[in-house]
């Protein structure tokens, strides 16, 4: 076997030996590298075509790695400090319901903020495991919710010593991180695991004076987006394991849902990503903090707006700030976020990350470069040159405390009648109502419907925000658990 080193890329490597064979081929994908396809592979370029191929011997087996998978797995978890790193290809929607379906049954308690991404709900789903809420903090000023205070940990689990684990989103789409290793040590004194869902956080792996990261503070598992700032193609992530937990059966949790037909093109991007943060990730991430604090600086400065950073820490629901994080507040210049985000887009050709009742969040990575934030720089100032008003009556809360009735599988899966939204105050609610990005919801199944819940969301419609969720695609309807 080869040696590993960070400088090899074993999935390129098979990939570039596999092309220069120049095998024929009979089997799928049916676009036989592009021959049977002009038109996408004018669109997507010959050289991407010849390697979307299926799994073989000389290019190894996602669902069962031995050969060149397996080396690049053992890269990534020594890259990342892991005991072990499976490639996912489902995205980290499939990592974190592949982290929860291993710590749960059906039945069994897990303990997470009610602030998650619908993926870690959705697991519930899945598996039948009950969720513990922790009610995240709230900045009131910003509307914001925050990470989970110790001490709300600590009286989760004297309140349900039975539960199997906790999940802690580090850090939250805003940047703001909860105290990972105080809440690590506390829980695995409780014999419960620890799962991070980390989608917002490779770079802590990589860059100097950011955050702790999952496997450092010793977690046991952590859902990791290679693809949001580390590089790699959409929808490609990693799952990282630690401690003790079993790889063998962890990997079979993955493959009840994950793709038997895994993208070479999807695999091979976390490769080469992987190699590019081992080698250059501390250099690359120290620019991209160099150029959100330049960028902070320079939007704090046209005034109305007010972009945070780790001023906002208070030792507990804020107990760090990812610093590449660009999240800028809009209420004070009378505009929502999303409506930042429209104008942006629609008058400035400028694509940002996602828009909500009261902030904007620009997304900055390894791709970025300072001219383009100056740009960006440039159309906030006109915005609110052009468009600013009196933010009165500017709704800000982005967290309300929701009314648990049943367990989001029981509730899914129950008898359910569709009612228009107006009238469905004091139900059971039946599916998700969530704006996308982030998509976090804002009611899920089994949470009770009220006054407050359907406010929010008739200004989040009123004011632009793409809603999902509601089998319904106009959001004019909402379904509820038929009484009896």
């Amino acid at each position: 076997m080869k040696e590993l080193s960070q400088e090899r890329a074993p999935v390129l490597e098979a990939l570039n030996r596999y092309k220069s064979m120049r095998v024929v081929p009979f089997d799928v994908p049916g676009h036989k590298r592009g021959k049977g396809n002009r038109e996408l592979t004018d669109f997507l370029g010959e050289r991407c075509l010849t390697v979307d191929v299926n799994s073989m011997k000389p290019l190894d087996n996602l669902c069962h790695p031995v050969s060149v998978i397996k080396e690049a797995e053992e890269l990534a978890a020594e890259a990342f400090g892991a005991r072990h790193a499976f490639f996912m290809v489902n995205g980290t929607t499939s990592a974190v319901q592949s982290m929860v379906m291993s710590a749960c049954k059906r039945g069994d308690k897990i303990i997470m903020p009610r602030n998650v991404h619908r993926s870690a709900i959705n697991a519930l789903i899945l598996s039948g495991a009950s969720p513990v809420y922790v009610n995240p903090g709230v900045h009131t000023d910003l509307g914001i919710s925050l990470g989970m205070s110790l001490g709300d940990v600590k009286q989760a689990i004297i309140e349900n010593p039975d539960a199997k684990a906790i999940l802690i989103n580090n850090p939250t789409y805003y940047g703001i991180c909860s105290n990972l290793k105080a809440i690590t040590e506390l829980v695995h004194k409780h014999h419960m695991l620890v799962l991070v869902d980390e989608a917002h956080g490779t770079h802590f792996y990589f860059g100097r004076n950011l955050p702790p990261s999952a496997m450092s503070v010793g977690a046991d598992m952590a859902a990791v987006s290679m693809h949001k700032s580390g590089g790699s193609l959409t929808q490609s992530s990693l799952l990282l394991i630690n401690n003790d937990v079993s790889e063998g059966y962890v990997r079979q949790i993955i493959n009840l849902t994950q793709t038997t037909s895994g993208s070479y093109l999807l695999i091979s991007s976390l490769d080469i990503s992987r190699r590019n943060l081992a080698l250059r990730g501390d250099e690359i991430f120290q620019g991209v903090a160099d150029m959100a604090a330049y960028a902070r600086e320079e939007v704090n400065h046209i005034g109305g707006y007010y972009a945070f950073s780790r001023e906002l820490v208070n030792g507990n629901t804020i107990c760090d700030f990812d610093v590449t994080k660009l999240s800028i507040h809009t209420l004070d210049i009378g505009l929502a976020g999303i409506e930042v985000y429209d104008l942006l887009r629609d008058e400035y050709d400028i694509q940002i990350e996602f828009g909500d009742i009261g902030n904007i969040l620009a997304y900055l990575s390894i791709g970025d470069r300072k001219l383009d934030l100056e740009r960006l720089v440039s159309a906030l100032s006109e915005i609110k040159r052009r468009y600013a008003k009196d933010k009165t009556g500017m709704l800000s809360q982005e967290y309300i405390k929701p009314q648990i009735i049943l367990a989001p599988a029981e509730a899914f899966y129950a008898e359910s009648e569709s009612l228009p939204l107006e009238q469905s105050v004091g139900r059971v609610c039946s599916e998700f109502v969530m704006c996308y990005p982030p998509g976090i919801p804002i009611l899920a199944p089994g949470e009770k419907i009220t006054a407050e819940i359907l406010e929010y969301i008739q200004y989040a419609k009123a004011k632009g925000s793409f809603l999902t969720g509601t089998q319904d695609s106009l959001v004019n309807q909402i379904r509820t658990i038929k009484e009896r």
